[in-house]
């Protein structure tokens, strides 16, 4: 009997095989497409993840991981920590304007102007005065999940005060890094959320130690080589 292909290494996998692990896969092998966007409510939320590291691309990842979960149905809400206005950017971003465009995704920024720590003219209690009311504000969005059915959809005009899937709490660790809110309190906050909430905590350079092992998901972001180190500027459509 003539040898098929492959089997002089000690066989291949056959057409039935192949079709038989594309079969088996949670989307069966069907190419994937693009549906209309109807609220729906997640199976497997509730864990906590961390991005932290020097290098960029923190609150990208937090963001497109964001826009996935929208593009299921799920209620997403963001609020964002120190990112106020600066004479680096401009007074709108891109971010906030796809937010806008898709159904369940909402944000707030408590960022006061400028950069904690740098010669822009802000005034340092200002920036801790913002942060401080940003884990306030984060307490209630917790509370608001806690109340909620998370087990549901939520309509795509719902308030971030109705509850959310998912929240993320950008550059809240790097607020808590400089000391503009206590790391104990978000450390109590994350240990407060309700089972089903997906929490995502964004910023710093440092490892969040102070978390402990509240967190289930910790990536660090390095930074290998940036632009900034030799003088580019935030880019518009990259860095806002």
């Amino acid at each position: 009997m003539t040898d098929g292909p492959g089997d002089e290494q000690g066989g291949g996998d056959t057409d039935a095989d192949a079709e038989s692990v594309r079969a088996g896969t949670p989307g069966g092998g069907v190419r994937p497409e693009a549906r209309a966007i109807e609220p729906a409510a997640p199976e497997e939320f509730g864990l906590v993840q961390v991005w932290w590291g020097d290098g960029k691309g923190k609150t990208t990842a937090a963001f497109g991981m964001a826009m996935r979960a929208v593009g299921h149905g799920y209620r997403v809400h963001v609020l964002q920590f120190m990112k106020g206005g600066a004479d680096s950017v401009e007074d709108v971003r891109g971010e906030y304007n796809a937010i806008a465009a898709l159904p369940g995704f909402s944000y707030e920024n408590l960022g006061h102007y400028g950069w904690h720590a740098m010669p822009d003219g802000s005034e340092e209690r200002d920036h801790a005065a913002e942060a401080e009311a940003g884990v306030e504000r984060a307490h209630e969005l917790v509370a608001a999940a806690a109340d909620a059915d998370l087990s549901s959809p939520f309509p795509p005009d719902a308030g971030a005060d109705e509850g959310m899937h998912m929240l993320v709490l950008d550059e809240l660790l790097y607020a808590a890094e400089r000391d503009l809110v206590a790391p104990a309190a978000v450390h109590d906050l994350v240990e407060s959320k309700p089972d089903d909430l997906e929490l995502v905590l964004t910023g710093g350079h440092s490892p969040p130690e102070f978390l402990g092992d509240t967190a289930d998901l910790v990536s660090e972001v390095r930074k290998q080589r940036h632009p900034i180190d030799v003088g580019q500027r935030a880019r518009k459509g990259t860095e806002y």
